[in-house]
């Protein structure tokens, strides 16, 4: 699997965090005050647990961001240090997406 295949894939895995903890934030929202000491309870723990797994949420974008970052810098310090071989690379993708693309 590629690199970007790679990041992707951590990207739709972040967004899809992101909605379950939207989505458990706005249940635990519409609980209200309903279900007495119990409720109170479960309402708690449902918070403790919603606020760590955003912290290990951030924590896992800091290293999408840092590794994508590490990613690009390594590209661009390739692509100066070979320019005609970045550019013939550039020209044969170009041609072979041409060929796809213009294929029926």
């Amino acid at each position: 699997m590629s690199d970007a295949a790679l990041n992707q894939e951590k990207e739709q895995l972040l967004d899809d965090v992101r909605q379950v903890l939207s989505s458990t934030e706005d249940l635990l929202g519409a609980a209200g005050d309903e279900g007495g000491e119990k409720g109170r309870e479960l309402r708690k723990r449902l918070s403790e647990n919603i606020k760590l797994a955003k912290s290990r949420l951030l924590e896992a974008e800091k290293v999408v961001v840092g590794k994508a970052k590490v990613a690009a810098k390594a590209t661009d310090n390739y692509v100066h240090e070979n320019p005609w071989k970045s550019i013939g690379i550039a020209a044969g993708v170009g041609f072979l997406l041409g060929l796809l693309v213009s294929r029926r």
